[in-house]
């Protein structure tokens, strides 16, 4: 099985390479969003998991979340997407988190896709849907594409919809998207009605948990195909 990996990645490798007649394609510039009480230089390493080969044909901008908490135990800084009324089941200051995305998006721009992480893949995967009905990211250009990773979906049966969310998955999502959970994560249960919620979605199912996950050589072949979706290789 081993020999059989190293052949696939050799051959991945082969087709990823940029002869020196052949352009080079753009990299899509892709924001990503952290999950709750993280922050950009921790996802950052989280994505570090990944190989530099998949991780070299993408243009990856970590942001911080625009709100800080505070647990009283942890030592580093911790952000969050939004805050929430746990007794009226609410969230808040959702408006202000979009806002603030589209400021990055402008600031580190033009930006092509978004990826998120737990709580930052929930508010990923609503972004395409508030931009296409016109009520949020109105300033930039259109989010080309998705990485989902341990996500869920506003409205549906877990997680209460914003406000500026209601309709964001009123019509299905038709964008590349590529959504990813662990076979004993949490959020796993989310995933039918979030990945049934785009067109033609791609799934990678890895065999940990709520994280983001070391590519296996499933996880390889899946990701490159996503990258030959977006364009990032050719």
């Amino acid at each position: 099985m081993r020999g059989w990996f190293n052949w696939v990645r050799l051959l991945l490798l082969f087709f990823a390479a940029q002869p020196e007649d052949m352009e080079t394609p753009k990299k899509p510039r892709i924001l990503c969003l952290h999950g709750h009480g993280s922050n950009a230089a921790i996802h950052k390493r989280e994505l570090d998991r990944w190989p530099d080969y998949v991780l070299d044909k993408m243009d990856l901008v970590f942001i911080n979340g625009p709100f800080s908490i505070d647990d009283g135990i942890s030592d580093y800084e911790q952000y969050t997407w939004f805050t929430c009324d746990k007794e009226k089941k609410i969230y808040l200051n959702f408006d202000e988190s979009i806002a603030y995305i589209e400021a990055r998006m402008i600031e580190f721009g033009p930006i092509d896709g978004v990826l998120g992480f737990s709580e930052g893949a929930l508010v990923t995967a609503s972004l395409p849907g508030i931009q296409e009905q016109g009520l949020g990211l109105t300033k930039v250009q259109k989010i080309k594409h998705v990485i989902i990773i341990s996500g869920g979906k506003f409205g549906g049966n877990t997680f209460p919809c914003p406000e500026l969310a209601e309709t964001a998955f009123s019509s299905p999502i038709n964008i590349p998207s590529l959504h990813i959970f662990g076979e004993n994560d949490y959020a796993r249960k989310y995933a039918p009605e979030l990945v049934e919620a785009y067109v033609d979605p791609l799934v990678m199912l890895h065999n940990g948990v709520h994280e983001v996950p070391k590519l296996d050589e499933e996880g390889v072949i899946i990701m490159f195909e996503f990258l030959k979706k977006i364009d990032a290789i050719v």
